[in-house]
């Protein structure tokens, strides 16, 4: 492991997408990357630790503050993605396989506690809440948060 300052720098591009996998596991890139960014102190308007994090955590069983203390030690993907494997509950490669499966295709328009949220989250990308994915959401937010951000600092 090593202190070397890593990792992005989150006020001036996005996460990782929920969807690239370290380990096998979905979602582990983007949150080692927000825990990365407060630990340097540039996590922008992103917060770790957060409801996304914790499908991650709960599901693995392990604790944010846990988690955060081991990327805090300098720990690499490879390394996040080893220590995940090691604590909380364990999991098959088939079990990790099939739970990012599950959580990539998470749609909350089929959640009648989440539907409306969800609406009104795509609702400004024109996207199609019942065919639109969480992640695939994410991943438009983020695209459009950041190219709004460079436009507005080239004028």
């Amino acid at each position: 492991m090593n202190n070397d300052r890593t990792g992005k720098d989150l006020t001036k591009e996005a996460p990782r997408s929920p969807k690239t996998r370290v380990g096998g596991y979905a979602i582990l890139g983007r949150t080692y990357d927000k825990c990365r960014a407060l630990h340097w102190g540039d996590i922008g308007e992103y917060h770790f630790d957060c409801p996304l994090d914790n499908m991650l955590f709960g599901w693995k069983g392990v604790a944010g503050d846990d988690f955060k203390a081991e990327v805090e030690r300098g720990a690499s993907d490879e390394e996040m993605a080893k220590w995940l494997d090691g604590h909380g509950e364990k999991k098959t490669p088939e079990e990790v396989r099939a739970w990012s499966e599950q959580v990539t295709a998470a749609n909350p328009h089929e959640d009648p506690e989440k539907r409306d949220w969800f609406v009104e989250q795509v609702k400004p990308y024109d996207l199609d809440p019942a065919k639109t994915t969480l992640f695939e959401w994410l991943d438009v937010d983020d695209e459009a948060s950041y190219a709004m951000a460079r436009s507005t600092t080239s004028l």
